[in-house]
């Protein structure tokens, strides 16, 4: 009789702690003249930044500004969002989905994709070494159904997703698999890489571009020196000084804005062991500045010079990885085995560097997304894009120039870039401190 009558007390408790543990999600189209704001209302996680930020990424929306506290027992996030062409999101069923999406935020955490075989890779990046990758698979008789595909500081990560050419289903054969691994294997590592390449089966339980910074920074890419001329690339001025009326360690960030951004930024403090309690982003014109209060995962700040300069460095490797590089060529085309190999097969034979790729396919047709330089990275000659065109077929391939905000200043420009936007970032990090110190007292 006891135990009859506390189940209801017990069904409403568990109730509560639903309800206590599900993001409150408030989505406003009228209060802001430019952006849709979002709020998102929850008991304290300090994952839950990460996973917003990533739900609002995945869903194609440009941030604009951004407030982050969480403080106390609960996150307050709010969000000044766009879709892509800078206008407020009128489409009910994107604000729906966004409702939908943060509401059960922490069910939202992985993008595995069932029915295929994932890779793995990293190595020794060079001019034609994506033609060999889909060369092998190719020859493996492996069909490529999306790829991505990251290269930095002569380094390069991918995570590619294939089938069985002939079954369709996932590669089971264990024998099939090493003999996929071995030769992949062989040419990432390069003529003179001390470091092996790594090439590995996984079961994709991770966001696919939060696994790429994972595996760009196990594989230290943040403290290279860059094999090639980065043109089009502004490096981003980061600086880490301490709070210590609250025992914070404030990061403050200057440069080019672009979508993903802050997605990138974020996943890369929540991977290195630090919760963000307040933050502060703004974006004006092209340009974005961010602003974090942090402390490792056991609750200190950050504590030696040495741990402050891996802070920086892998910072503005994050910001790095994902900033387009050279002019894009947009493929898309009926698919067929082989397609892959062909076409960077021809990039190779014009000596043409892919910088990154995004490879995927839908309903028969392949979209593929690549950033080209010349070898030795610079801007690829336009008649060599005509002849690339040319050699995979006019009708198929587009070519896109990338915006001006990724163009390279002047030696000039990049000097006076560094002493004015140096008083810019700590200028700004003053204003900035300032409120938000007002915003912690509230808080504390």
């Amino acid at each position: 009789m006891m135990q009859m009558d506390r189940k209801p007390f017990l069904e409403e408790y568990e109730k509560l702690i639903v309800r206590m543990n599900t993001p409150r999600v408030m989505i406003d189209n009228a209060g802001c003249a430019d952006a849709t704001r979002i709020m998102i209302d929850s008991a304290r996680n300090d994952g839950i930044l990460l996973e917003a930020v990533q739900v609002l990424t995945d869903l194609n929306l440009s941030i604009k500004k951004g407030y982050v506290s969480s403080d106390g027992r609960w996150n307050m996030d709010v969000f000044h969002v766009t879709n892509l062409d800078g206008s407020k999101l009128a489409d009910d069923s994107i604000i729906n989905c966004i409702e939908q999406s943060l509401g059960t935020i922490h069910r939202t955490s992985s993008n595995s994709i069932d029915g295929m075989t994932t890779l793995e890779l990293t190595g020794t990046d060079r001019v034609g070494l994506l033609s060999e990758i889909f060369a092998i698979l190719s020859e493996l008789n492996c069909d490529v159904v999306e790829s991505k595909v990251w290269t930095h500081n002569g380094r390069i990560a991918s995570i590619i997703h294939l089938k069985d050419c002939d079954s369709g289903c996932p590669i089971q054969d264990r024998k099939k698999i090493e003999k996929i691994e071995a030769r992949l294997r062989n040419v990432l590592k390069g003529d003179n890489d001390i470091r092996s390449a790594k090439t590995l089966v996984s079961l994709a339980v991770t966001h696919t571009e939060r696994r790429l910074h994972q595996m760009m920074f196990a594989d230290r890419d943040y403290d290279r020196t860059p094999i090639v001329k980065t043109h089009g690339r502004y490096a981003p001025l980061v600086s880490v000084q301490n709070c210590a009326e609250k025992e914070y360690s404030v990061v403050n960030i200057q440069c080019k804005d672009r979508p993903k951004l802050l997605f990138d930024v974020v996943c890369t403090l929540t991977d290195m062991q630090y919760v963000v309690f307040h933050a502060t982003i703004i974006t004006r014109e092209d340009e974005a500045y961010l602003e974090f209060f942090i402390r490792h995962i056991d609750g200190s700040p950050i504590s030696s010079e040495a741990e402050k300069q891996r802070v920086i460095m892998c910072l503005k490797a994050a910001i790095e990885r994902r900033a387009p590089e050279g002019v894009r060529l947009e493929l898309y085309k009926p698919d067929k085995p082989g397609l892959l190999a062909q076409v960077t097969r021809t990039f190779r034979e014009n000596a043409m560097n892919v910088t990154q790729a995004e490879i995927s396919t839908k309903m028969g047709m392949a979209l593929n997304i690549f950033y080209v330089t010349d070898a030795i990275g610079n801007p690829v000659d336009s008649k060599l894009v005509d002849s690339v065109m040319q050699g995979i077929g006019s009708g198929y391939l587009r070519v896109k120039e990338l915006p001006s905000m990724y163009h390279q200043k002047t030696d000039s420009d990049e000097q006076n870039t560094g002493g004015i936007g140096g008083a810019v970032l700590l200028s700004l990090g003053s204003l900035l401190r300032r409120n938000l110190l007002g915003l912690i007292k509230s808080y504390s």
